[in-house]
Formats: C-alpha cells, sequence, structure tokens
C-alpha cells in the first residue's frame, strides 16, 4: 500500500524489516543513554563538573554573564550523559518540614548536588552563606561554589553534615 506525501508524490511504506532494525537501534541507543553514568560517587561527579568548568573558563575567559557560563556548562555537561537541571527550584523548609518557600539553584546535577555560579571578580562570605543556605533549606549535602569572573577560575566544594 502506498502512501502519498506532501507533494502527492507515492511512497512505498517500509518494509517490516528495516522497521524492525530501526526500533532495534533506537532501544540500543536509549539503552546505551541510561547506562552512561561515568561516575560511581558524588567526589568523582565533582571532579567532572570542576574540569569541565576549568576547560569552560579556559575557552571563554572572563568576563560574560553568569547565564552564559551556566549555558555552557549545562551544555558540556549533558554531552558527557551527566543528567542536569538548570534554574531548578528546590523548596525552603523549617526544621518541622514546613515549606516556608521555595528558592532557584542554578544548576541541579543529579539530583545530588547543587551547583551555584558566579561571574563576579571575587567571591565573597555572602556566597558562600547563600550556598550554605540552600544547602541548609534543602536537605542537599552537596554543593559546589564555581566563579567564572575572576581572572582565575574559582571551584570550591562544600558538604553540609547536618541536612536534614
Amino acid at each position: 500500500m502506498a502512501t502519498k506525501t506532501h507533494k502527492g508524490h507515492k511512497r512505498k511504506p517500509k518494509e517490516k524489516s528495516v522497521q524492525k532494525a530501526e526500533d532495534e537501534r533506537a532501544q540500543k541507543k536509549t539503552k546505551r543513554e541510561v547506562e552512561m553514568k561515568a561516575w560511581s560517587n558524588v567526589f568523582e561527579l565533582c571532579d567532572i563538573i570542576r574540569e569541565t568548568g576549568y576547560a569552560i573558563h579556559a575557552f571563554l575567559r572572563n568576563g560574560h554573564l553568569e547565564k552564559v557560563y551556566e549555558n555552557a556548562l549545562v551544555n558540556r555537561l549533558r554531552k558527557q550523559g551527566v543528567y542536569v537541571e538548570p534554574q531548578h527550584p528546590l523548596s525552603v523548609r523549617d526544621e518541622d518540614g514546613t515549606v516556608l518557600g521555595e528558592f532557584v539553584a542554578d544548576l541541579f546535577v543529579e539530583r545530588t548536588l547543587i551547583v551555584e555560579l558566579k561571574a563576579v571578580r571575587h567571591v565573597v562570605d555572602e556566597h558562600i552563606a547563600q550556598l550554605l543556605g540552600y544547602l541548609r533549606c534543602s536537605g542537599v549535602e552537596h554543593g559546589l561554589l564555581m566563579n567564572f569572573g575572576g581572572q582565575h577560575f574559582y571551584v570550591k566544594k562544600f558538604i553540609l553534615n547536618d541536612a536534614f
């Protein structure tokens, strides 16, 4: 049975064996995407993000808006098979678990790591306090603070053991 295309030309439907081969390729691709985790713990994940951030800073240098570095990091991490959620809302909770509000994490990576990005000349105590507050209120234990705005790339890992 032939079908018509948008210009009226007739084309033959795909044979079953061709369709079956395409379906198998799609399934293999899906399996590969699921199995692509190149890290076994959060520390290895941090190493991947740190190395990727350093490569971005070496290529772009300083002087761009934070959003440019965010887009570059998301793009390169996704190419490596890392699950990244940019501008991800997380709940701020009270000590009894009541939701008090939300904040937006620059990057939420593999649902285990908050990455706070900056494009400023120097990291100050308020930037560190911001990330620690995000970790404490969201219950996420691991965070990275990355600054692309200085002459030298800055990255620091924070672990909050008392996250609830």
